[in-house]
């Protein structure tokens, strides 16, 4: 239902008279279905439309510092970030990989717990933290839909968790590539090949292993049947429901 009956009939004459329906950035964004702007209707868009700021970054580039006052929320639209801690020897744990129509900064915190960096060039919508807090009062589904959100990140913490201390270097890479395919599988994407837009270092950070055991079991992986690596960045998935078994301990 729009916060207002005016705005929709000035949204269905805009229709009619054949001018844009959606205010920008959103007439421009395929992730909006993916993401907490699907939770507002086209006729109040302007109202988010209002507070956001369209971020372009470049790959590689910290965009949030752990540590620093959580003065913003961001929305990827295009891209890939990758969310880490810094351990106090320097070296970084990866906690998770975003894409498009996935959120960042949700924290009842006043400054981030962890930093984002850009794994490819990236693009977001960043919203003030504060008005961003306005709008939910007249807009109770994005509430709803960050509780949504907030709820698979405590899955996915706890899936984190076992994968790193439970399992074994073949099971965390099958587990890993089977979250990406899964993932595009929800974004409307492809689902075999997997793409790997981050590096093996990166995947290293993820899953908790070197490099160099990354890399042996990739090998290992492609030797058993289970994958094919034709191209740099790109995973064939040759024996979808072995690498599942695989995943799971079998």
């Amino acid at each position: 239902m729009c916060s207002s009956d005016l705005a929709c009939a000035q949204q269905v004459q805009s229709l009619s008279s054949g001018k844009e329906l959606l205010p920008e950035p959103c007439a421009a964004c395929a992730a909006r279905v993916l993401s907490v702007c699907d939770a507002i209707d086209d006729c109040d868009l302007d109202r988010l439309a209002a507070i956001t700021s369209v971020q372009d970054i470049a790959r590689h580039q910290i965009f949030v510092t752990e540590g620093d006052p959580a003065d913003h929320l961001f929305n990827v639209t295009d891209g890939t970030v990758k969310v880490y801690k810094l351990l106090p020897d320097g070296r970084q744990q990866i906690t998770g990989f975003l894409f498009a129509g996935d959120f960042l900064g949700l924290s009842f915190l006043e400054r981030y717990g962890c930093s984002a960096e850009a794994v490819t060039r990236v693009r977001c919508c960043r919203f003030p933290r504060k008005q961003f807090a306005a709008l939910l009062t007249d807009f109770p589904g994005i509430e709803r839909r960050l509780l949504g959100i907030a709820s698979n990140e405590l899955a996915a913490a706890q899936d984190q968790m076992v994968l790193l201390g439970r399992k074994t270097a073949r099971e965390r890479v099958s587990t890993f590539l089977l979250m990406l395919s899964r993932r595009a599988a929800r974004s409307g994407g492809t689902t075999d090949p997997v793409i790997l837009p981050m590096t093996r270092t990166d995947i290293a950070d993820y899953l908790g292993l070197t490099v160099e055991t990354v890399s042996r079991t990739f090998t290992q992986l492609k030797k058993g049947g289970f994958i094919e690596l034709r191209e740099a960045g790109i995973v064939h998935l040759s024996n979808l429901s072995a690498l599942e078994d695989l995943s799971q301990g079998f």
